[in-house]
């Protein structure tokens, strides 16, 4: 399955909020996590392969709580 346009574009913003998160912090911990899988999904989409849809999106909805959290 390929990802929805809309998560082809957050992608790259939400890894670099991710990348920001303070790393003295347990969520930076977790953003650390988050953010490796993200990278590896954006490598296969701009590779052209395929992708599962539902997973990217629950990493995309772990990554802004993680966001929210660290705010």
């Amino acid at each position: 399955m390929n990802p929805t346009n809309s998560e082809a574009v957050l992608l790259p913003i939400l890894l670099a909020r991710l990348e920001r998160i303070s790393a003295d912090s347990h969520t930076a911990h977790l953003a650390s996590g988050i953010r490796g899988t993200l990278i590896r999904f954006q490598e296969r989409i701009e590779s052209g392969r395929p992708v599962n849809s539902r997973t990217l999106r629950r990493l995309v909805e772990q990554g802004f709580d993680i966001l929210e959290d660290a705010a």
